[in-house]
Parts: C-alpha cells; sequence; structure tokens
C-alpha cells in the first residue's frame, strides 16, 4: 500500500503528462455568418516525442487545437487519427522531451480501487486538478445521441466539463481509463474508458491509420426454444447464422448459414451482442476457436479475426 507522500509525488509526475486542450470550431448563426465557437478539454502525453490522447468529442470538427503544456506553452496539435466508436482521438504536436505518462492495465481494475481524475475542469487557470474515488463498477454502457459507449468503468471521482479527455490514474500513477462523460444531475457517477481499450485504437492508427473495428462477417439472431423448435435445431441456445459475407473471416473459415455458434474459446454464447462483445475482447489478427453446430454435428473450427474493410 503507498503511502500518502508517494501518492502525492506520483500524482505530481502524471500531471507534467497532462494539457489543456482548446478548440475553435467555425458554426453559423442564423443569418448563416461564420463565428467561431471555443471549446475546451484535457488530454495527456503517451510519448515524448508530442502523441497526446484525448475524448473525441473534444476535437470534433476543430478548425484549430491548441495544447497548453506542463510548462504553460501552447503548441499546435494536430489530429493524426480518431476512434469515434470508443470516444478517443490521437493528437500530435511538434515538441521533443515531454513527460509521458505511464500506462496500466485496465483488465486487472477492480471495484472499490482507489482512482484520480486529472484534468483541467471549466479551463481554469493554474495547472491541472485532482480529483479522488473508487472505481464504482466496470463493464458499464451509455450511450448519447451520437455513440454507443461499452466496457466503461464507473467511478464517483468528480468528473467535471474540462475533464473530458483527461486521465483516470491508479495509487502508482499508472493511467487505468480515460475520463469521458458524466451523468448530469447525477452524485458521483462518471465514466471513464479502459486504457486498454485506448492503447488499441493508439496501436490501430500507427499501423493503419484508422481505427477498425474487429469483424468475422456472419449475420443472425440468437436461438430461443422457439426457433429451436422451429428450425429442428440440437441446441437452444447459440447464435444461428442466417448469412456469412463472401471472403469474410467466416466464409475462409467455412462457417455457413444454417451453423449455431455456442462458444468462443470456451465461452459460451447466448447472443450475438455476447458473440460481438467477445469478438471486440480479441485483437486484430488473432485466431480464435468456435464451438459449432451443424445439423446433427458439433465441431471445432479456427477463425482468424480480422478488420471491418
Amino acid at each position: 500500500m503507498s503511502s500518502e507522500e508517494e501518492i502525492l509525488d506520483v500524482l505530481e509526475k502524471v500531471s507534467r503528462s497532462v494539457v489543456n486542450i482548446n478548440t475553435v470550431r467555425v458554426v453559423r448563426d442564423y443569418y448563416h455568418r461564420a463565428m467561431p465557437l471555443k471549446g475546451m478539454g484535457s488530454g495527456f502525453i503517451i510519448e515524448p516525442d508530442g502523441v497526446i490522447v484525448t475524448n473525441a468529442h473534444v476535437v470534433r470538427g476543430a478548425e484549430r487545437i491548441g495544447s497548453i503544456l506542463h510548462d504553460g506553452n501552447l503548441v499546435e496539435g494536430v489530429i493524426i487519427g480518431s476512434c469515434r466508436s470508443i470516444d478517443v482521438a490521437v493528437l500530435k504536436v511538434d515538441s521533443e522531451g515531454l513527460t509521458a505518462a505511464e500506462l496500466g492495465d485496465s483488465d486487472k481494475l477492480r471495484v472499490g480501487q482507489r482512482v484520480y481524475a486529472i484534468g483541467n475542469p471549466f479551463g481554469l487557470v493554474g495547472g491541472p486538478t485532482v480529483t479522488s474515488g473508487v472505481v464504482s463498477a466496470l463493464d458499464r454502457s451509455i450511450q448519447d445521441r451520437r455513440v454507443s459507449l461499452q466496457n466503461l468503468v464507473q467511478t464517483d471521482a468528480p468528473i467535471n466539463p474540462g475533464n473530458s479527455g483527461g486521465p483516470l490514474v491508479d495509487t502508482s500513477g499508472r493511467v487505468v481509463a480515460v475520463n469521458t462523460a458524466i451523468i448530469p444531475y447525477a452524485q458521483g457517477i462518471g465514466f471513464a474508458i479502459p486504457i486498454n481499450t485506448v492503447k488499441d485504437c493508439v496501436e490501430q492508427i500507427k499501423i493503419y491509420g484508422r481505427f477498425t473495428t474487429r469483424w468475422i462477417g456472419v449475420y443472425g439472431g440468437a436461438v430461443t426454444p422457439q426457433i429451436a423448435s422451429y428450425y429442428n435445431l440440437r441446441t437452444d441456445r447459440g447464435v444461428l447464422v442466417t448469412n456469412v459475407v463472401p471472403d469474410s473471416p467466416a466464409d475462409k473459415s467455412n462457417i455457413t448459414a444454417g451453423d449455431v455458434i455456442v462458444a468462443i474459446d470456451s465461452v459460451e454464447v447466448f447472443t450475438v451482442e455476447d458473440l460481438k462483445n467477445e469478438i471486440d475482447r480479441r485483437k486484430i489478427g488473432e485466431t480464435v476457436n468456435l464451438l459449432i453446430i451443424r445439423g446433427l454435428q458439433r465441431g471445432h473450427v479456427d477463425l482468424t479475426i480480422e478488420g471491418r474493410p
């Protein structure tokens, strides 16, 4: 267990990687006149040469992006990639020798674990703000008008406007999630994107220049007792494949319409959402083993996950 003095030291170190992000968007008024609209948010440096992570909604539609570093310098930033489905954007600033945050492992998070949210709420001057709380829940889902966010970390550490894009860190100063949202009028309910999901976003942007979702190329529906009876299936659970996309991973593995997927790597699946969640937990290029029921036969099929074309 870290002492209070040690925690203060690591939080001070992490705060050097946190940046204040200011944006300018151009909007049109009632008479179609162009008007600048300023925005703000937070971010944090993940590589010393100026690679920064923030929320996609912080920089969405921005004409200009300014990043205020720990030393007070304002540098221009450009978006090098965005993963809108998870509300993450990756920026680059022209600077060297910056303090980068240490990234942790969000798969090891536990409910009740102490965490700290760091950011620049309301664009206040004087350096980043630190708030304290615990991990209230894991694997939460929320939805707004633009996107549905899944597998989120829920925390009661206060997250205020301007905190979006800042790091959520553990007592060792490792970033375990990215602050992203609060529920208006609720007390102590904030959400953050697990850092392992963010790492995958950054890696894909570096390799492919874009973020793509994992894909096996099947369409189908959940098997119920009624569907099993109607189609004379040998199981009353799993995902019934109704269509396979040509040249998709499923097609390459000889999966066909009428097959029932009942497990992936020994993890049972009951719905299409179960199957999708298990696929999303894997990496592109990773090979998984599917348990398939086809007519009276039951067997295993290896399949390599690809990025959606």
